[in-house]
């Protein structure tokens, strides 16, 4: 009996659930679509236009119907989870649709156009101005309302305690995430095998360089301890949501730490994405697959380093034609910021791996002094990061094995998707619920963002132009 208590708590439940939702996904794969009636948002001007279901095999679903499926879907199975984690049921399911249901409002609020738009698709929506969060400005809005629900409204708050569980929807969605980026990893290997050399040197390089210098001086300087330092430190060097949201899990921190720093991260990519391509313009026309590769190692958010790099390719082409008459192919500077920024975030699930090791064996480790044993550390390892390196190698190899699966692996991982996006969205809702503002100013929030202002405009930046020139200098796209 002690077995299976020790087993069903919330590390083994996210790897679980995540795996479950994966594996119906690889219905793709014996044709049968099994998840394609879910809900994927979009960016939006009329209301109707935000929401449709994942597959146009299912195009004929209404949004709603295809919303609620959605919800029925994550009902079910969280309510199987809460069952497993001995919780009330009958509170659970009556919070969980409130959690559900706030959630994919802030979500949809989230793809508000003139909100998420980024400038380069600015005419494709028909409006003048945008705040340029991208889609991600979804996971603020949740915080926010999170955030008032928790300080404003106790008793609001207490009435969703049982289906408050950060953690276990943050695990959930990084098991989900290892597909996608399996698929990413794969597509790419497909595009340029130069770009991808350079761009997996330059990464690696740049990694270490990255969260060394930041760790070093949030810990020295800042005076931040290891829980803070360390998901900081990935956050401002990797993917920033992702990053910080697999090392605080890889190092069992407060759940609240990389949900700040991935707050952080959304705001600032948007400084990036406005001041960056014109830079990159002004002075890199010459050199446009540094500028493309200067983006994905800059941007620290998927959407903004995409959007960076189209954006990029856009006004350097223009600039190389009208002043030294090159026309240069469409889509290879935002390739070499696609791929490069691919290999950031592949990064995460063996970087969670190295710190995972590290927390439980060296600076976690008994109070006893004594090292170890196997069996702890088995015990306090995180299995969600063992789900996330299995979802990712398992599309990795089929894809790189079987180059033509590469299309249904990428449906597949887009339908999961979509899941991994709701658990991500509840995660920062919840952790607003359990967050207080006085205790968030008293851990340091305001130190949070002086330091990622000073690392990300103080060197990152700068070195992420320094690697890109090194590894990228003198490559030029194909011209027309």
């Amino acid at each position: 009996m002690e077995l299976k208590e020790k087993k069903l708590n919330e590390d083994w439940l996210a790897l679980w659930l995540g795996l479950a939702i994966f594996f119906l996904s690889l219905g793709i794969f014996l044709g049968i679509d099994l998840l394609g009636w879910a809900a994927k948002t979009n960016v939006w001007i009329s209301i109707e236009q935000s929401t449709k279901s994942i597959s146009e095999s299912f195009s004929s679903l209404s949004p709603l119907l295809s919303i609620l499926l959605t919800f029925i879907f994550m009902l079910v199975i969280m309510t199987i989870g809460a069952r497993g984690l001995k919780l009330d049921l009958k509170k659970f399911i009556f919070s969980f649709t409130v959690v559900f249901v706030i959630s994919y409002i802030s979500w949809l609020l989230g793809h508000y156009a003139y909100i998420a738009a980024t400038p380069d698709k600015l005419d494709k929506y028909g409006i003048n101005w945008s705040m340029n969060l991208t889609g991600e400005a979804g996971y603020i809005i949740a915080l926010l309302a999170g955030l008032i629900v928790g300080n404003f409204m106790p008793g609001f708050s207490k009435f969703l305690n049982e289906a408050t569980k950060p953690e276990l929807y943050i695990k959930t969605a990084i098991v989900i995430m290892g597909a996608a980026l399996g698929v990413k990893a794969a597509e790419s290997a497909t595009l340029a095998s130069a770009v991808l050399f350079r761009g997996l040197c330059a990464i690696i390089e740049a990694y270490l360089i990255y969260w060394a210098l930041v760790y070093f001086i949030a810990r020295k300087y800042f005076k931040f301890s290891k829980e803070w330092a360390a998901p900081l430190a990935s956050g401002i060097s990797i993917c920033g949501v992702s990053a910080a949201i697999a090392t605080g899990g890889a190092i069992r921190s407060r759940p609240i730490i990389p949900i700040m720093v991935s707050s952080l991260v959304v705001i600032f990519a948007v400084v990036e994405l406005l001041l960056l391509p014109f830079l990159a313009q002004t002075f890199l026309y010459n050199e446009p697959l540094v500028a493309g590769a200067w983006m994905g190692l800059a941007v620290k958010t998927d959407g903004a380093a995409v959007a960076s790099g189209a954006i990029t390719d856009g006004l350097i082409r223009a600039k190389a034609l009208a002043v030294s008459g090159i026309n240069y192919k469409e889509g290879w500077i935002l390739m070499t910021a696609t791929t490069v920024k691919v290999f950031i975030d592949v990064f995460i699930g063996i970087w969670a791996f190295i710190l995972a090791y590290i927390w439980t064996a060296k600076i976690n480790k008994s109070k006893t002094g004594e090292k170890p044993s196997a069996k702890e550390i088995w015990d306090r390892f995180p299995k969600f990061v063992i789900g996330y390196a299995l979802t990712f190698i398992i599309f990795l190899v089929l894809c790189l094995s079987f180059p033509e699966a590469i299309k249904m692996a990428k449906v597949a991982s887009e339908e999961g998707n979509v899941f991994r996006q709701l658990f991500f969205v509840m995660t920062f809702f919840t952790i607003g619920v359990v967050s207080n503002f006085k205790k968030l100013w008293e851990e340091g929030i305001g130190k949070l963002a002086a330091i990622y202002v000073l690392c990300l405009f103080g060197f990152i930046i700068w070195i992420g132009l320094l690697i890109s020139w090194i590894f990228f200098h003198g490559a030029k796209p194909p011209v027309l």
